[in-house]
Parts: C-alpha cells; structure tokens; sequence
C-alpha cells in the first residue's frame, strides 16, 4: 500500500467518526475536514499537548480496527504533527467514550460532540457548497491563538455564563466545564 492511499484511508476513516447527516442537512464538508485535516495542531497551554497526543494516537486505532499494521502507521501516518482535524476527532471520542457522557439511551454522540465545536467556531455552516477558505483559515487561526471571546465564541466550546476567561484554561477543563452546563440545563 502507498503512502498516498493509506493517508487517504485514514482521512476517509476519521470522516466516518464525526460525520451526520442530522448535524451536516445531508451535505458534504469533505473540504472543510480535509482544511482541518491539513491544518497543525498549534497550542499555547501546556496541558493541551494532551490533546496533540490523542490525536496522533487516532493513528494507532485506525490500524487497529482497520488491520493495518503499526509499522506501516509510524512510517506513512506518524511522520507529521497532529492535525485539528484529529485533534477534534479524538476529543469527541475521548468525551464519548470515556467521560460519563455514553448513554445507550442516546445511541454514539461523537459526531455530536464534533459538530458543537465546529458550531462554537463557526464553522458549522462551510460545507462543500460554501466552502470559504479564507474564512476558515481565519476561524481557525482565531481559535489555536485563542483570540475568541472570553466565553469561548469562536473556540473550541462556548459556554455562556462562565465566570473564568476561557482563553487562558487548557481545552479538557473547558470540555468538561461545557458537558457540566449541558448536564445541568437538561
């Protein structure tokens, strides 16, 4: 297998996670996601190298659950930093599979889970037809520098009512402060 086809493999794989067509309208945002998947995970808070990890270890579940051997990941897929794209996909995993948010009553919420944070940096509405990219090179340069407001608008989770400046909390705390406002409104 080439390089080429086992990155396009993957990306394809890492789609099949977060996309939905109740949080898409049925439209495509293959082009956004591949903007993400091409876009560095940048951090300025130490404890968000976390969430780089993670990311770079979705790598390691692909080639597990797809049968890929580990070899062949480390050589073709782990030569190059975390992407948004991973990172996001692996914190909406990580928020449904090992934070007390599963629940069999509500089925597998990760596309959910994904589809707020592109809400929260507005993002949700660039599918394929009005792909902007200009705009989403600046949305996501926005959130990474952590220029977004205090709330969070334009980050990773907004969460209106929060007492402490998001821009200076790594983004597991923000997570879980979000899930925690979900939780309480019901």
């Amino acid at each position: 297998m080439t390089r080429t086809r086992l990155n396009e493999l993957y990306f394809e794989w890492l789609c099949s996670l977060v996309e939905n067509e109740e949080y898409s309208g049925g439209q495509s945002y293959t082009e956004l996601f591949r903007y993400l998947h091409e876009t560095e995970f940048i951090y300025s808070i130490p404890m968000d190298a976390n969430r780089f990890e993670d990311g770079v270890d979705l790598r390691y579940r692909f080639a597990y659950e797809c049968g890929h051997d580990n070899r062949m990941i480390a050589s073709y897929l782990d030569d190059k930093p975390c992407s948004v794209f991973e990172m996001m996909t692996a914190l909406s995993l990580k928020c449904e599979e090992h934070i007390i948010m599963y629940d069999p009553d509500f089925g597998n919420r990760t596309s959910e889970w994904f589809w707020n944070m592109l809400k929260s940096m507005k993002l949700d509405m660039m599918s394929d037809e009005n792909f902007d990219e200009e705009y989403v090179k600046r949305a996501i340069i926005k959130c990474l520098e952590r220029r977004y407001t205090k709330k969070g608008k334009g980050g990773f989770f907004t969460i209106d009512n929060c007492s402490c400046d998001l821009r200076t909390v790594d983004i597991w705390r923000q997570m879980c402060w979000y899930l925690e406002r979900r939780k309480q409104n019901g």
